[in-house]
């Protein structure tokens, strides 16, 4: 499931970088764009997730923002551990080529 998963958004966002280039653009012009390929490829996904940060079931510090969990899977490893979550992506579109930009974050798989 996860590798499913993986694959559709790392081809939402080799599209997204081969119609938008690389580095130049804000950030939030990239994530509009990713979310709107995952949308076209049938992804469940949320923009700008509030997680709260707890340590031993006490919320110690103002809550993370994800800029996208799709379909349950979360960014970076931070993330993963607080959601619980299995395997993120951490995708940076400043690259010249997009697959080096793609980075596989597992938490316990």
């Amino acid at each position: 499931m996860e590798n499913e998963i993986s694959y559709k958004i790392i081809g939402a966002a080799v599209e997204v970088h081969r119609t938008l280039g690389g580095p130049g653009l804000l950030d939030s012009i990239y994530e509009s764009s990713l979310c709107y390929e995952l949308q076209l490829r049938g992804l469940k996904f949320k923009q700008q997730l509030i997680v709260p940060v707890k340590y031993k079931n006490t919320i110690v510090r103002d809550p993370l923002c994800l800029d996208i969990l799709v379909d349950h899977q979360a960014q970076l490893l931070t993330y993963l551990r607080l959601t619980g979550l299995k395997l993120g992506l951490l995708i940076n579109f400043g690259q010249g080529c997009i697959k080096q930009g793609v980075c596989r974050v597992v938490n316990c798989l």
